[in-house]
Order: structure tokens, then C-alpha cells, then sequence
């Protein structure tokens, strides 16, 4: 059989060398498949995700992309012509003019100022702004956004909340809306704008940081809206608004002398309640009980809470049956979980409102009715 084999290969040499051929061929084939596919295959994948890339660029650069760009620019269209520009001035008593008036010579009139920002919730000219922007000021100069300049009086300020209201003698203008602070979410988008270092109407962009943030000042009638939104002095007065162009914080103040991504509001409900009130009367004024108050020690089995340590005798608390190492648990429905929250829920009762007061007393839980008082101006 092999004998049979060999003379018949013997016989066909170019059969042999034509399978030869093929066989060097297809290694040949093989080898330059395994060299190139590689690159071509990833050629056609560049090209597909190139091709997939230029379709999603497109899609967004007519869609998604460009309604965020016009949010943008429709925010500053919508709240720039309410923003104003205040200049505070406070005339200043120096040595040239003592010098000046033994000569019988005028003063020289030197004056300290103060720039901020405003923003405008009345179209009548009814302006709100921060007290530190205009305190203890001997004049007020607002410019509005058309260049118009005005004298403006001062209705009334708060320096408890740092908030001022400013009037103008002029009707018509274009005002911005309140925001309701208290649906204001960690996370939501917020725009400042203002007048920081005199850089006219400068609107910056952020997020809500934090909200209900307490202890930044050393002030119990103070809590704020934290926002990374750049602020800078200047700003000070200035709206923080949302997505709807609504104000939703009156921007007052910052972490050290310039921007560290940390600023502060208070919050609309809180400005737009201070400026009722002062419009309204003049002053604000705040509920008192005449307690005084600590926190409660740590691990405490009654929880949340905050501890009488003392009451005034005759006070509204004295009253109404309140003791020393009573635990308040709410006031009026509002659950306290510290001492500074409960301040400023009486900071925000009407004057002469009857409030339950839920408290423990001995290891028993109870309800006291309490006639909130009016605050003295001392305290």
C-alpha cells in the first residue's frame, strides 16, 4: 500500500507542489488577517462612534443644550431689571474740619460709603436690601438697571434679620416676585446677582448648599439658605433666585473676605415677612415667652427638646405655669429639637397669639397654653 502511495506522488510532482502553494497561501492570508483586522476593525468601530457622537452632539446642540443656555439668559433678561445698585452715605466728622470751623472756613465734607445691592418688590419703589448696606447712613442713593438714579428713604430696617426696606419716588418699575423659601431643596439650582466690587448686575450661578443653616452669625433671629453660588461684597442685598426668576433669598453674607464657594441668604419667607411688617408698621416686632434656655445633655431619655434653665418672673412663661426643668417638645405643633429652634419659631408668632405649648415635666408629658408676649427692645 505505501509502495502504491509513494510512485503515485512520485508521479503527480506539480500536484504536490500546487498544495504546497495553497497551503503557503492561506498562511500567508492568515497572517496578514491577523495584522490588519486588528486596525481595521477598530477603524470601523472609530468611525460607527464618531458617526454615533456627531448624532448626540447634534440632537443636544439643538435641544437639551441650548434650552439650558437660553435658562441662563432668560433668568438675567427676567430678574436684571429689578436689581439695583445702593450707595449708602455717612458724612464723617474729621480733624480738617474742626480746623476748618475755627477758621470759619466750611467743612470739607468728607464721607464714608457703603455699596451693596437691592432688589425691587414693589413697582411702586418699594426696594429691599441688608441694614449693614445702609445703616447709620445720612443718605441713599439707588441706581436702577435703565441708569436712573434716585434719593431713597429708609421705611424701616431690622438689624435682628439684617434687612432694610428702601422707598423710591417713582412708579412702574419692574419688580421681582417672592419664592417660597420653605420648599427650597438641597441640591436646586439658584442664581445670585448683585453689584460686587461695583461689577454692575453680575449674576453667578450655584446650587442650594444647605438649608436652615444656623450659628453662621452670632444671632439666635437668624438662620439662612447656604448656596456655592459665587457672592462677594457687593452682593450684599442682592436677590438669590430660582429656576422661575423668583427671589428666593436676600444674599447678606460670606465665609472670610472674598469668595470660598460659601454663602449665605435669608431666606424669602423670612424677608418677605420683615418687609410686610415694616411697610406695615415701621418695625418688626417679635414674640417673647421669658425663658431662658439650654440644650439637653446628651443621651437625655425625653430626646429631642429644649430645658427651661430659668423664667422671668411675670413673663408670659411665669403666666402661663411654665417651671424651671420643664423640657419643651413643640411649640404650637412645631416639633423643637434645640433651643435656637425655638426662638425662632416665637420670632415668628403673631404678638398675643394663645400657642400650646407641649412640655415634660417630672417624667409626665403635658400641654400648657401660652399668650405670647411682645419682645422688649432690650433683650
Amino acid at each position: 500500500m505505501s509502495s502504491s502511495i509513494q510512485s503515485r506522488q512520485a508521479e503527480n510532482p506539480g500536484h504536490v507542489a500546487n498544495v504546497r502553494t495553497l497551503i503557503l497561501f492561506l498562511g500567508f492570508v492568515t497572517l496578514v488577517g491577523l495584522l490588519v483586522w486588528p486596525s481595521l476593525a477598530g477603524r470601523i468601530q472609530y468611525a460607527k462612534t464618531r458617526a454615533e457622537l456627531s448624532a448626540i452632539r447634534d440632537a443636544a446642540a439643538g435641544a437639551e443644550l441650548r434650552a439650558v443656555g437660553k435658562l441662563f439668559t432668560t433668568l438675567a433678561r427676567v430678574i436684571g431689571p429689578a436689581v439695583v445698585n445702593v450707595t449708602s452715605k455717612k458724612r464723617v466728622h474729621t480733624l480738617a474740619d474742626e480746623i476748618a470751623a475755627l477758621r470759619g472756613e466750611s467743612p470739607a465734607g468728607a464721607t464714608n460709603e457703603s455699596v451693596g445691592s437691592g432688589v425691587i418688590v414693589e413697582s411702586d419703589g418699594v426696594i429691599v436690601t441688608n441694614y449693614h448696606v445702609v445703616s447709620q447712613s445720612d443718605e441713599i442713593d439707588v441706581t436702577l438697571a435703565d441708569g436712573r438714579r434716585y434719593k431713597a428713604s429708609l421705611v424701616g430696617a431690622d438689624a435682628a434679620t439684617d434687612l432694610a426696606v428702601l422707598r423710591v419716588d417713582a412708579k412702574d418699575l419692574p419688580k421681582a416676585d417672592w419664592a417660597d423659601s420653605d420648599t427650597a431643596e438641597v441640591g436646586e439650582m439658584v442664581w445670585a446677582i448683585g453689584n460686587p466690587f461695583g461689577l454692575d448686575r453680575t449674576i453667578t450661578y450655584g446650587i442650594v448648599s444647605a438649608v436652615g443653616r444656623r450659628g453662621v452669625v452670632d444671632n439666635p433671629f437668624q438662620e439662612f439658605l447656604q448656596t456655592d453660588a459665587s457672592i462677594n461684597p457687593g452682593n450684599s442685598g442682592g436677590p438669590l433666585v430660582d429656576v422661575d426668576g423668583h427671589v428666593m433669598g436676600i444674599t447678606t453674607a460670606i465665609v472670610g473676605k472674598g469668595f470660598r464657594g460659601i454663602g449665605f441668604a435669608i431666606p424669602s419667607n423670612t424677608a418677605r415677612r420683615v418687609c410686610d411688617e415694616i411697610r406695615m408698621t415701621g418695625h418688626v416686632e417679635r414674640g417673647y415667652l421669658g425663658m431662658a434656655l439650654r440644650e439637653l445633655p446628651p443621651g437625655l431619655a425625653a430626646g429631642p427638646g429644649a430645658a427651661v434653665a430659668a423664667v422671668e418672673p411675670k413673663s408670659p412663661a411665669a403666666e402661663a405655669g411654665v417651671k424651671p426643668g420643664d423640657v419643651v417638645l413643640s411649640f404650637d405643633g412645631e416639633e423643637i429639637t434645640e433651643p435656637a429652634e425655638l426662638v425662632l419659631l416665637l420670632t415668628r408668632a403673631p404678638v398675643g397669639a394663645e400657642v400650646p405649648l407641649e412640655v415634660i415635666r417630672d417624667g409626665e408629658q403635658m400641654t400648657i397654653t401660652v399668650r405670647v408676649g411682645r419682645r422688649p427692645h432690650d433683650k
